[in-house]
């Protein structure tokens, strides 16, 4: 490991680590939502897959936080502050998400187009996104947002609501947008692992 990789403080590679925790948690829910649209076809070993994937994820997160324990822990008092702001402003921006689903379920119910709820999450999650690139400074994430909107819209305008495949009716919504939605968590799961090596100085820059 490098001296400039002795300088980072602990707590930016725990953080890189808590995003890559993220990824493979709703990375792997997104998947489960696939399948769940599939009716029942190839079910078990997309499950696996999909288990399989999220559990490396957080095997690699894990990693981070251990190679970061080699760190100095020393945070000054604008990091520190920087950090409860942050923090702050991640939990109103997750809380809106919720809310937005929760009102998303509830209005789509209502209205008996329960199809739609895939695709408007999606496209909540991606919107999310972009006020968490500049409040922690990734601009991957601004990839990551545009990344699942477009799949949401390109989802509602040119995909049909069920697809008959065999003797399975698969929810396509569900299907579409859940594969499409982990995939692209994934990915951005595995760019903010190699950020977090690249801290460590482990991967060249």
């Amino acid at each position: 490991m490098t001296q400039t990789s002795r300088a980072i403080p602990s707590a930016a590679v725990r953080g890189t680590a808590s995003g890559v925790f993220f990824m493979a948690f709703f990375g792997t829910l997104w998947a489960y939502t696939g399948i769940m649209g599939l009716q029942g076809c190839g079910v078990p070993l997309l499950l696996v897959t999909a288990v399989a994937i999220g559990i490396a994820l957080f095997i690699g997160g894990f990693s981070l936080i251990r190679a970061s324990r080699e760190l100095t822990n020393q945070v000054s008092k604008t990091d520190l502050r920087h950090g409860k702001r942050t923090s702050f402003w991640f939990n109103i921006i997750f809380a809106a998400e919720g809310l937005a689903i929760a009102i998303t379920i509830v209005v789509s119910n209502a209205t008996r187009h329960p199809e739609l709820i895939p695709v408007i999450i999606a496209l909540i999650v991606g919107v999310h996104f972009f006020p968490l690139a500049p409040l922690f400074q990734v601009r991957l994430y601004y990839f990551t947002g545009a990344l699942l909107c477009l799949l949401a819209i390109m989802t509602w305008l040119f995909v049909p609501g069920t697809v008959t495949l065999g003797e399975h009716q698969i929810n396509a919504f569900m299907s579409v947008v859940g594969f499409g939605s982990a995939l692209i968590l994934w990915g951005t799961g595995l760019a903010i692992w190699l950020m977090g090596r690249r801290l460590l100085g482990i991967v060249p820059k």
